[in-house]
This record gives structure tokens, C-alpha cells and sequence, in this order.
């Protein structure tokens, strides 16, 4: 009885071993940067997309048509 506990134990092992194999590969065949090109490309970026919640960078944004208007006061009678 002990061989088959000892053999599902290395089972168990290897089926561990070749899933870790299998992620050191995937990582192993990702696309590699060097830390300045992915600065470079975040700068570029920063500066390329607007952020309307900083309107002293970029002006305030421009009228949204769709928002509801103003209808001023109410009066009460």
C-alpha cells in the first residue's frame, strides 16, 4: 500500500514541476522592454492623452450639449 501512496506523491510532484515549467516558459516568451522605452512611452502618453479633471493643463472642457440646462429660480406661490 505504501508504493501507492509514494507513486500518487510523485505524481502529484511532477504534475506540479510541469505546471511550473509551464509558466517559467510563458514568461520566458513575453515581450521584453527596457525600462527607458516603457518610459519613454509612458511620457508620451502622459502628455499625448487630456485629463478634463485638470483644467489648468488643458483648459476647461468645452459645453456638454447633453447636459441638463438650468431653468433658474423657482418661485413658490
Amino acid at each position: 500500500m505504501s508504493g501507492i501512496s509514494s507513486s500518487g506523491v510523485s505524481d502529484l510532484k511532477l504534475k506540479r514541476f510541469l505546471e511550473h515549467n509551464q509558466r517559467l516558459q510563458e514568461q520566458l516568451e513575453m515581450r521584453r522592454i527596457s525600462v527607458s522605452e516603457a518610459s519613454q512611452s509612458l511620457i508620451k502618453f502622459v502628455m499625448g492623452t487630456k485629463d478634463l479633471l485638470i483644467p489648468t493643463l488643458w483648459g476647461n472642457p468645452p459645453s456638454d450639449p447633453f447636459s441638463k440646462q438650468a431653468t433658474g429660480c423657482c418661485t413658490v406661490s
